[in-house]
């Protein structure tokens, strides 16, 4: 026995049992705990789970106005493995439908690269953003579609067909969100752009659950235990923005027939009071099932009503660029504010002049008349100080502090930590550039002279533009613009690298464009001190853009506004009047310049605008 060669046969077979039994512990364990599938199926044939959808927050306008809120809307789900004996093209009259698209959305939802979370024991998205008379019909009829269910939801609604860039819209969520945010299921909406986007988290809301008791035969009894299991769905936080609707509405109207932009800021706050770019779009249009074919016909419109100008559209800041031109001169020793320079007019070399005005202009003169040798020289008095024609160290030093002094104003880059969707960053020339396009030491002031009086290579969005104005308003710095009225972004400042001592010199030339030029006297609002600055930009694809911007009142601004007007020639003749009508409807609500009201108005400046509308 003690010899016996089968004696350890026990503990091999012990070591198989006790492995089988392991190995039947750890499947029952993934069955029951890992696996869902089959205890979804034991639920699913005794209770319906639905999704109870949170309504989305309202939004507000600063003075309280309702901007956008929810309506009823309705899903039609399906539970395919419920799907049994089905009159397909009874279900396809009663919804509206034809056969291919039936077949196509079943043929979708089965397809697990396109709908990750497919199960046969779920509900799963057939049709969404319904209105009850689209569903109407189903909803008596519905115990003929075993598997097919009606899903309560909302759509968004909008008080007044404006400001659809700056709200933005709901679509349904692409494949990346499902993959980054497991919030979201197939066929879930979120915002795409605009508020909507940016503040998509606190606007949607948690969903929650009500939980159906079925019969053997599927259908629902009520209640699981009187809904002691149900969770209720909790609505998303309401957001009131900086955005004062009169004022954008207004805006609006002004830019009919036109193309181009407005953008008002509250210099104190940085609060964007209105946000107008145009042509535009009524934001219902981007709602419910006509959704898809909407948004194509819009991106397909030559006129890129989509492109939200007043962020993503570029331009050179033409002589609105002599103001922050004549500070960064002051700022580092140029000019001083009775610094004087001659001006021949339109004799003038290497940049003439496009005025008539005395001469020699101090830089009170050269703002109020927009004198171009002025700021040439102003320029390259700044750059070349220390030695005239030069490209040396000192003028690539100085060339350096000049362009840091320009990016300061918040120019050549993103706005940050801001609220608003989508931006481009303008453009600001480094040395870098001139030295890739003329040699490291073969240029120098003279060759880049353009800049002096923003032309070149120079770009700045309208929002820039305005954050400009601001900044000039509140004689040195600039809060973050941004557009929800309790973000804290309200707190963060920023100080351009300008002594403020300046900021009052070129404040009295733009209040003297206001006072003593021609059309300056002809637009401005009576009764209120105003600073301001026109543009005209040269454009290569047709007629010059019109600038402007401004600030009123002079002393404690309330508003900071720019206007662009693509293609209308001189800045004074339409951006001017526009920036000071919108000035006036906000300081005073209401405006009492009615002739000048209804020339805007009525003015086209481009045809296709018009007959797109």
């Amino acid at each position: 026995m003690l010899n016996d060669p089968y004696q350890n046969r026990k503990y091999v077979v012990g070591a198989i049992v006790v492995a089988i039994i392991f190995i039947y512990i750890i499947r029952l364990f993934s069955l029951q705990v890992i696996e869902t599938k089959y205890k979804e199926g034991a639920e699913n044939n005794a209770l319906l789970r639905k999704t109870l959808f949170a309504p989305r927050g309202l939004i507000y306008d600063r003075n309280g106005q309702l901007l956008v809120y929810n309506k009823p809307a309705y899903d039609i789900t399906v539970i395919m493995r419920e799907v049994r004996q089905l009159d397909t093209l009874e279900l396809c009259r009663t919804l509206g439908i034809d056969k291919a698209y039936f077949d196509t959305r079943m043929k979708d939802i089965k397809n697990r690269r396109k709908n990750r979370g497919y199960s046969s024991y779920t509900p799963q998205t057939f049709m969404s953003q319904l209105e009850m008379q689209d569903v109407a019909s189903f909803m008596q009829s519905s115990y003929k579609f075993p598997g097919f269910y009606v899903q309560n939801r909302t759509l968004r609604e909008y008080t007044y067909p404006n400001a659809a860039h700056v709200l933005g819209s709901i679509g349904e969520v692409s494949a990346r969100q499902l993959e980054e945010d497991n919030f979201y299921k197939q066929g879930d909406y979120s915002g795409r752009d605009g508020i909507e986007y940016v503040y998509e988290k606190e606007l949607r809301g948690e969903k929650g659950t009500e939980i159906l008791l079925r019969d053997a035969r599927g259908r629902i009894k009520g209640k699981y235990e009187d809904g002691e299991k149900d969770i209720a769905p909790k609505a998303g936080k309401n957001i009131t923005l900086s955005l004062d609707i009169n004022l954008q509405r207004l805006g609006e109207t002004l830019m009919t027939g036109k193309m181009g932009s407005i953008v008002a800021i509250e210099p104190a706050t940085g609060e964007i009071l209105a946000m107008v770019s145009s042509p535009t779009f009524d934001p219902g249009l981007l709602v419910g099932r006509e959704r898809s074919k909407s948004y194509s016909q819009l991106a397909g419109d030559t006129l890129k009503p989509l492109l939200n100008r007043a962020t993503q559209a570029q331009y050179s800041p033409g002589s609105t660029f002599k103001i922050i031109q004549a500070l960064i001169c002051l700022d580092m020793g140029g000019i001083t504010p009775h610094t004087l320079f001659s001006c021949q007019g339109r004799e003038s070399r290497p940049i003439k002049c496009t005025h008539t005005h005395k001469s020699p202009a101090d830089v009170y003169d050269a703002i109020e008349q927009s004198c171009n040798p002025y700021f040439w020289q102003a320029y390259r008095n700044t750059l070349e100080l220390d030695g005239y024609g030069a490209n040396n160290e000192t003028f690539k030093q100085k060339y350096s502090t000049w362009e840091n002094k320009v990016r300061s104003f918040g120019l050549g880059s993103k706005i940050p930590d801001t609220d608003i969707y989508e931006q481009l960053s303008g453009y600001v020339p480094s040395q870098g550039l001139y030295n890739k396009i003329y040699g490291k030491d073969s240029w120098r002031a003279l060759t880049v002279r353009s800049l002096s009086i923003g032309q070149g290579e120079l770009l700045v969005t309208p929002l820039q533009l305005a954050n400009v104005a601001a900044t000039i308003a509140n004689e040195g710095y600039y809060v973050t613009p941004h557009l929800n009225k309790a973000d804290s972004l309200a707190l963060r400042t920023h100080r351009v690298d300008v002594a403020p001592e300046h900021f009052p010199v070129v404040k009295e030339g733009m209040k003297r464009v206001l006072e003593n030029t021609v059309t300056g006297k002809y637009y401005r609002v009576p009764e209120l001190e105003m600073g301001g600055k026109t543009g005209t930009v040269q454009n290569p694809h047709g007629k010059d853009h019109a600038l402007f911007f401004g600030f009123a009142p002079l002393e404690n601004p309330q508003i900071a506004i720019a206007v662009v007007v693509e293609n209308a020639g001189f800045g004074a003749s339409y951006a001017m009047p526009i920036a000071t009508l919108m000035t006036e409807q906000y300081l005073f609500n209401t405006i009492k310049r009615t002739t000048l009201f209804d020339h805007v108005v009525n003015t086209v400046t481009n045809q296709d605008v018009i007959k797109r509308d």
